[in-house]
């Protein structure tokens, strides 16, 4: 086929340097950029090729040579991606803020009335600020974990870029993943902050609906971990520190995402993280979810905001899997430890960064140089490393994380906060068999009564504390069928915080307890295990009963014992015998017809014999009972009516005293508080604080009696009465009867002074 030879080809707009040969259409000079828009128009006789080259504003972009930093908008205004909204975002209120509506209202209101009065409402417009301000410091120093998660998604929180462009002197925005795709979720940037460079990247959400759709909400596909990728290495080889902000709710879980292999782009990043020897320092600012936000967050030094959260899971998909439902969001974000106070207490976030109170969005210009601050401080920090010890640092933090040694001691500041574990009560013996064990120690009891022969104590023990635990199985089903269980376990946790110090108990937590005490009991009749509770609580008091019957029979054969150890001596015997022998060789029939002279040798064989019954009841440690029955003894000698009826009438005055401050609303609660310390303590209290606690209860209460029975009227009538008896006993000396305090110890009142 011959060729055809065309007519020389017109160009426009191109240069001749410009100009490239093509032997593929025959046309000399054709540039190549121009052919992929060239128009082309033939006719019959010649051809003629028009090139257009399309005419581009010259982009100054992303800063211009003399960029005016007064410009209207600010420095953002040079910028062609990211510009200041020109409407003010809409204020959005969350539940929890809704208080706070009212007197923003009243505020605006007072002020509307002053502008159209002319009134001076200063006053007034100064108070409600006030209030105004106390209650949004109330409301954000008690927030809850999912108040919290709510913050870290509010619409108007700063993104990324806001913080940035606060914090940077200048930033130029690095695009592309090098492979075909520039995935807007992900930012990544070189810019200054003091003459230093770093290399940021992060995620970034929209203002506003538009925004949000073309940032995708800031949930990341595989381009944007490959674009980010990209930078870490070149951030790596020029030795910029790195910086990652985190605020995305995770990867985006589309089927593209998946085919392009997002699992593998998120892997790639974590290893390859590990492996920077530059300082990298991540900061949530608003919600870290999953592996999309781990992706950019292996760094040497984890920081949150304080309103951010962290999280495997969304309170809302936890609640779903585990409850079933997202209402429970708030128990499962409470579940999680997702705050940054907990992430901090758990070392997995290694510092706070504070927000104005209102969240970020209210000063996003503080928050973003509290931001500032904090990067600057641990690079310092960071800086200091060697590139070994860089790398060790940041393998350390994360291997830390959930691990454990064994065989080292457990810090004792932490072993006194931990929580004991609690073995499961599980009711193993039917009520007729225990019947029938606690009716046989009760039959051992009462044979061992009856024949005065000890009883062994290892079986009663034994019996009581199984009916202890069956009891107490008993009370927490019969709480959990009445659906009191929740309310049980609330004020068990409050309890056992206000028991986290020696201080009393709150009077409110103690009116709690005893609401929750008599709704129990008002309810417990219709309880479906009433009737074996109540059986396993009679055999309990009858095996408490047999118990101190067995203590009192073994007492009995121990006095008995000493008794018969006194009287058995042979000075005591041949004392007795001799009188024996006098009494009969007197020939007297009855104990008028004995002489003076043999009454006073049986009187003092008597005093003998009682004074070392006494020393042998003082070596068991009834003392103070021995001298009351001896004491009783000589009352039946030696009259003394008058003294006994004023020490009985003293007595009587010093309890009716005693029971009046007892009943008192004071002493009442602090023996309410003692029982309950006792019986968390149990009979031998573990630890320490509980000893002390009970110690100091116990002092309050001791010394509330003594001041009110050190009244003076009670206080003079003692020490009249305490005269008049030293008299008395100055007698019972000079006669040589047994210890002359024993009189005073046994009449006196116990309480008086």
């Amino acid at each position: 086929m011959s060729s055809i030879i065309q007519p020389p080809v017109k160009f426009t707009g191109t240069a001749v340097s410009d100009l490239l040969q093509s032997s593929s259409n025959h046309a000399c000079g054709v540039p190549l950029k121009a052919l992929g828009r060239a128009r082309f128009s033939t006719s019959r006789r010649d051809l003629t090729v028009n090139a257009k080259v399309r005419k581009v504003k010259k982009h100054e972009y992303p800063w211009p040579d003399d960029a005016d930093p007064n410009v209207e908008g600010g420095i953002l205004s040079h910028l062609s991606s990211f510009k200041p909204l020109k409407e003010k975002p809409k204020p959005v209120t969350l539940d929890f803020e809704k208080p706070l509506v009212g007197l923003e209202k009243k505020i605006i209101d007072v002020r509307k009335m002053a502008d159209e009065t002319g009134l001076d409402f200063t006053d007034q417009i100064a108070s409600l600020e006030h209030k105004y301000q106390q209650a949004l410091k109330d409301l954000y120093t008690h927030l809850t974990p999912i108040q919290r998660v709510n913050i870290a998604r509010h619409p108007n929180r700063p993104t990324f870029l806001d913080h940035v462009f606060s914090i940077t002197d200048k930033f130029v925005e690095l695009h592309g993943d090098r492979a075909g795709y520039d995935d807007p979720a992900i930012v990544t940037g070189i810019g200054t902050i003091d003459g230093e460079r770093y290399m940021f990247m992060g995620h970034q959400k929209g203002r506003n609906t538009k925004e949000n759709i073309q940032r995708n909400f800031g949930m990341p596909t595989p381009h944007g971990y490959r674009k980010a990728l990209r930078m870490m290495y070149y951030a790596d080889h020029h030795g910029f520190p790195i910086v990652t902000f985190i605020d995305t709710p995770g990867a985006y879980a589309d089927l593209k995402s998946e085919e392009l292999g997002q699992g593998e782009a998120i892997a790639h990043n974590l290893r390859t993280m590990f492996g920077l020897k530059v300082p990298i320092v991540s900061i949530v600012i608003g919600e870290g979810g999953s592996g999309g936000a781990l992706a950019i967050g292996c760094a040497n030094k984890l920081l949150m905001l304080e309103n951010a959260v962290f999280y495997v899971a969304s309170p809302e998909a936890c609640a779903a899997i585990l409850w079933k439902s997202a209402k429970a969001s708030p128990k499962a974000a409470e579940k999680l430890k997702i705050t940054a106070g907990e992430l901090c207490k758990l070392q997995i976030a290694d510092g706070i960064i504070p927000e104005p109170l209102g969240g970020a969005h209210a000063d996003a210009l503080w928050t973003s140089q509290q931001i500032k601050a904090a990067i600057v401080e641990s690079m310092s920090d960071l800086k200091k490393m060697d590139t070994k010890e860089l790398l060790r640092h940041r393998m350390l933090k994360f291997r830390k994380i959930g691990g454990f040694q064994e065989g080292i001691a457990i810090d004792p500041e932490r072993k006194v906060n931990m929580k004991k574990k609690e073995e499961p009560i599980v009711s193993q013996m039917s009520v007729e068999r225990l019947e029938s064990e606690v009716n046989k120690l009760k039959e051992q009891v009462l044979k061992a009564k009856g024949s005065l022969t000890e009883l062994s104590e290892s079986g009663l023990n034994e019996m009581i504390g199984v009916l202890e635990r069956e009891v107490e199985h008993e009370f927490l089903e019969a709480v959990k069928a009445m659906g009191l269980n929740d309310r049980l376990e609330m004020l068990r946790k409050e309890f056992s915080k206000a028991n986290a110090g020696d201080q009393i108990l709150h009077p409110d937590l103690l009116d709690k307890i005893d609401k929750l005490r008599d709704e129990f009991f008002k309810s417990l009749l219709e309880a479906p295990n009433y009737a074996s509770l109540k059986k396993k609580l009679e055999m309990l008091e009858d095996l408490y009963r047999a118990k101190n019957e067995e203590k009192t029979t073994s007492l009995k054969l121990e006095i008995n014992k000493k008794f018969n150890e006194v009287l058995d001596r042979p000075e005591i015997k041949q004392k007795m015998d001799s009188l024996k022998a006098e009494f009969n060789s007197s020939g007297a029939t009855s104990a008028e017809d004995i002489d003076e002279e043999l009454k006073n040798k049986i009187l003092q064989t008597k005093k003998e014999i009682e004074v070392e019954l006494a020393h042998a009841l003082d070596s068991m440690g009834l003392g103070v009972e021995a001298v009351k029955s001896v004491v009783g003894d000589l009352n039946q000698q030696i009259s003394l009516p008058d003294v006994k009826v004023r020490i009985k009438n003293l007595n009587e005055e010093v309890n009716k005293k005693i029971e009046e401050t007892m009943g008192s609303p004071d002493v009442r609660n602090l023996v309410e508080i003692l029982k309950l310390e006792v019986a968390k303590a149990g009979n031998t209290p573990e630890s320490a604080a509980s000893k002390s606690r009970v110690k100091a209860i116990e002092q309050q209460i001791k010394k509330k009696v003594s001041e009110a029975i050190n009244s003076s009227e009670l206080k003079e009538e003692y020490e009249q009465l305490r005269a008049e008896i030293l008299e008395v006993r100055e007698s019972f000396r000079q006669n040589g009867s047994l210890k002359g305090d024993s009189l005073i110890e046994a009449n006196m009142p116990a309480n008086s002074g």
